[in-house]
């Protein structure tokens, strides 16, 4: 039975989107879901547990990680995306390439979740502006993955002139911007102040949390990534 994107677009109630790291090194389960068959046990307990959305990535993108060759993220990414839509699982990839976001979506997938915000892959965007029976979350994020654009990640990103509730939505809806430019439909879009992301403190992110009224009145669905973030832990 297809599911119907648009109600998940415009739910009145707060969706909950279960985490599946397939990867070695994310900060909190790295290793723990490689092998196929654990990751699918853990995106089927997850919506046991009620999970209205699985998050499958299999690159982390946590300080100082580094890039997984695209070969073995689009391996990784299909095999549990294979495993769970068959479960009936909305699934949402964490992606930052095109030939991933494409391979996904034309494997079962519908939610394309971009922590660069289209800003890392250009043609990205382009990919969702093809699948417009797909949803796309936009990210706030400065700094890129580790040999993404260079050695390291630009050495200071969280230096916010304007205050970081500003800025943060200020740059957040040019990348809004950007994305609709390149076709992607404005009913497809969701979006993200990415929580931890170039924002390393409580002095960052706590501003941002009390602040959404500001990103709800944009008109777009409100993604809120604060599991397992370090400024969480320091309260």
């Amino acid at each position: 039975m297809a599911i119907d994107m648009k109600a998940i677009h415009d739910s009145q109630r707060t969706l909950v989107m279960g985490v599946l790291n397939i990867t070695e090194d994310s900060f909190s389960d790295g290793g723990l879901w490689l092998a196929p068959e654990a990751a699918k046990a853990h995106g089927e307990a997850m919506m046991k547990a009620g999970a209205d959305i699985i998050d499958i990535g299999a690159e982390s993108t946590r300080p100082g990680a580094k890039r997984v060759s695209e070969a073995d993220e689009k391996a990784r990414v299909l095999g549990a995306v294979d495993a769970l839509i068959p479960e009936g699982a909305v699934l949402s990839i964490d992606t930052t390439r095109a030939s991933v976001a494409l391979a996904a979506l034309e494997h079962g997938a519908q939610i394309i979740n971009d922590v660069s915000g289209g800003q890392l892959d250009r043609e990205l965007p382009h990919v969702v502006a093809d699948h417009s029976d797909c949803l796309y979350i936009v990210q706030h994020w400065r700094g890129w993955l580790a040999g993404a654009a260079g050695n390291v990640p630009d050495a200071d990103t969280s230096r916010y002139e304007h205050g970081v509730v500003n800025d943060v939505y200020d740059e957040l809806m040019r990348q809004v911007d950007a994305v609709l430019e390149a076709g992607v439909q404005a009913e497809q879009v969701i979006i993200d102040s990415g929580l931890g992301f170039s924002k390393p403190g409580v002095e960052h992110n706590l501003p941002i949390l009390a602040a959404l009224d500001r990103f709800n009145a944009a008109g777009y669905p409100v993604l809120i990534g604060a599991s397992r973030k370090r400024f969480v832990g320091s309260l």
